[in-house]
């Protein structure tokens, strides 16, 4: 599987951050940079690929 960060905006300016295809921890280290630009966090959700070990994903949300 590719590495993909995807943002989403919506329109009410809120963001979500979501990383596929990582292993373990890489997904927090690939997406640390975006997180830091767009803010405070508002809420982590760590998928169960995640504990895993393998392709990892999370999704963060950012404050609005």
């Amino acid at each position: 599987m590719n590495q993909v960060i995807e943002i989403t905006v919506a329109a009410n300016g809120a963001t979500t951050v979501e990383t596929k295809g990582f292993v373990g921890s890489e997904c927090r280290r690939a997406s640390q940079f975006i997180e830091a630009a767009l803010g405070q966090r508002e809420e982590e959700v760590l998928k169960a690929e995640f504990h895993h070990g393998v392709d990892a994903a999370s999704q963060v949300r950012q404050a609005e």
